[in-house]
Formats: C-alpha cells, structure tokens, sequence
C-alpha cells in the first residue's frame, strides 16, 4: 500500500505517471508482480499541505506500507532508485520527494479474508 501526498495543482497532473514510475521501481527492486499496485493520491490544498523550506510546491510525499522483511540495502536501493526515475521520467528534484518505509508485521496485515502471516501464495517475496 502506498500513499502519495502533494498539492493538488501539482500531484493531479501527474498521478498517472507517478503510479508508473513507482510501481516499476516496486517491480524492478522488490520484484512485485505487474498487478500488485495499490496506490492512494492525497491530493491537498496548498494551504492544507505545510512543507520544510527549500521546497517547491511539487513537494511530494511517498509513503510507503509493506511487510516487514526486506533487508536495509534492499530498501535503500529502492529510495535511491524511486528518486532517480521520478526526476528522470517527471522532472521532480529530489530535494521535492520525501519517501518514508514503514513495516508491519505480516500479522498486522489484513487481505482477502487471511492476515498476512497466513497467506501462502504470494506472486512475490517478501525476504529480499
């Protein structure tokens, strides 16, 4: 599950390439399947979205909900890989992009009727 947050103006223009751009890091480095996206935009007034300075208004948070598991390098290389290509493929600077991992427990995880402890057939893993 991953959530985006952004002013409206400059997030909804955007939404369909962002996704992308995301979701194929999600592929490329966690090896996730072409049909594991779920993404939620939070598209906010400018004067709802308070941000640190130095920012321009194309500030965006990504943050981003897994199961615990995959080893720091492997999340480090995911960070580092989301910043590239969004500034390639979007032209968002890094210095506008937060990105924030944050991991539960697979118990702590509910889908299709199981917690995430439960599940056996998984399309990716999850230890990587």
């Amino acid at each position: 599950m991953i959530v985006i947050y952004g002013i409206k103006q400059q997030l909804n223009p955007i939404k369909k390439g962002l996704s992308d751009v995301i979701h194929q890091c999600m592929q490329e480095v966690l090896g996730f399947p072409e049909d594991k996206r779920a993404h939620r935009f939070i598209p906010m007034a400018k004067e709802d979205f308070y941000y640190p300075g130095g920012r321009s208004d194309a500030y965006t948070v990504i943050e981003i909900n897994m199961m615990a598991g995959r080893k720091v390098d492997t999340q480090k290389i995911l960070i580092k890989t989301l910043f590239q290509n969004i500034e390639e493929k979007l032209g968002i600077l890094p210095v506008d992009i937060e990105i924030i991992i944050k991991e539960q427990q697979p118990y702590q995880w509910g889908f299709r009727g199981m917690t995430g402890d439960e599940v056996k057939d998984l399309k990716y893993k999850v230890n990587v």
